[in-house]
């Protein structure tokens, strides 16, 4: 059993697939390991550490990919990567399937049985597997680690023989991992938090790290889950209500994060031109849905945008790479407890139970066909 890790084709992604603590239990289920070189130096990790840990350095992607029964990588590969697997290889990454069909379809006739870590269902023994809850938790803390460098004012209040410099006041938009950390951050860093999201539960949640809630509770605000606990699309009339409450509210803070995703759809827009210069000269919004076209009206991916009012609108992308060495370490471990349900311990091989509910909710590609109920070219 042979298992390669790849570095990361795209330039703008620092984090890697496989730490040395996950290497070395690799190794202890009787797999080969070897790593691309310099896979993990964007991370903090030298080839030096792998090799320590039991891996052997491979010269190059193509070296590395050969031969490889199992290779590990944290972006989809790109249709010019595909030449380097030998059919039937199993492939495990972030594969962004949504909109990206003739991608799958690329994977598909390459051979390549492939597995999107980010399908993984939402129930308990999978939790430890849950990429999006690892990355999303990273992205909440650096959100409001970004909105304060960019603030530049004092988040806490502070008492001071000059006088008495008031608490930063941050707003967090949507409640999920990402919403809940960028919470408890900004509590700890002595912001008067606020929080909205159309999910009922989330209220509790919100109250529970000090911070107030914030939305229009109404009949439908009721019912605005679906069974796996993500947010449902809200009618025009809600979220002509909600948009009223939060002009007012938003115009008065300083720090504003928008998290609101919903998957395989555009992110919703939640704050418009007209919130944006209702907002004071050096309040700063930090737009964690940029990569999906983004929560803020005049958000741009990958800049920070400042209005003509002196606001500053920060849409950095991959925000869980700015933090690559802790990204890393969670996602190889999320990945090492899925890979390890996929092996038989005793033979010391793949073995993958094509039935088992976490392949099956995972599984894009296999056989040569894509067979995912949700990404079928027949598929609604």
């Amino acid at each position: 059993m042979r298992i390669a890790v790849l570095s990361e084709a795209d330039s703008a992604e620092p984090r890697v697939a496989a730490v040395p603590e996950t290497v070395k239990k690799f190794k202890a289920l009787g797999a080969d390991m070897v790593v691309q070189a310099g896979a993990g130096l964007r991370a903090g990790v030298p080839d030096g550490e792998y090799e320590a840990a039991g891996a052997e350095i491979a010269p190059s992607a193509e070296a590395a990919a050969g031969g490889a029964d199992l290779v590990l990588k944290v972006r989809r590969p790109k249709p010019e990567e595909l030449g380097l697997f030998k059919r039937g290889t199993v492939v495990v990454a972030i594969m962004d399937p949504y909109g990206n069909e003739s991608e799958l379809k690329g994977m598909a006739e390459a051979g390549l049985s492939t597995f999107a870590m980010e399908l993984m269902p939402r129930i308990t023994r999978a939790q430890v597997m849950d990429v999006l809850s690892s990355q999303a938790n990273l992205a909440g803390y650096r959100a409001v680690v970004d909105g304060a460098s960019e603030y530049g004012r004092s988040m806490p209040m502070m008492m001071t023989a000059a006088g008495t410099v008031p608490a930063a006041r941050v707003f967090v938009m949507g409640v999920g991992v990402a919403g809940l950390q960028a919470i408890a951050t900004a509590r700890r860093l002595g912001a008067v938090v606020t929080a909205t999201d159309v999910r009922p539960a989330t209220k509790e949640q919100v109250e529970s790290l000090g911070a107030k809630f914030v939305a229009v509770e109404d009949d439908e605000f009721k019912q605005a889950e679906t069974a796996g606990g993500y947010a449902k699309e809200m009618s025009a009339a809600y979220q002509a209500k909600q948009a009223e409450l939060v002009k007012g509210h938003i115009a008065k803070q300083d720090i504003v994060i928008t998290t609101a995703l919903i998957p395989g759809r555009p992110a919703p827009k939640l704050v418009s031109d007209e919130m944006v210069a209702s907002m004071k000269p050096g309040s700063v919004l930090v737009d964690l849905a940029v990569e999906r076209g983004g929560n803020v009206a005049g958000a741009k991916a990958g800049e920070i945008v400042t209005t003509d009012k002196g606001v500053k609108i920060v849409g950095h992308l991959n925000v869980p790479g700015r933090l690559a060495a802790t990204a890393s370490s969670l996602y190889a471990r999320n990945l090492y407890a899925f890979l390890e349900t996929l092996i038989d311990k005793d033979a010391k091989a793949l073995a993958i139970k094509w039935d088992d509910e976490l392949v099956k909710a995972t599984n894009l590609t296999r056989d040569g066909e894509v067979v995912h109920a949700s990404f079928q070219p027949n598929a609604a």
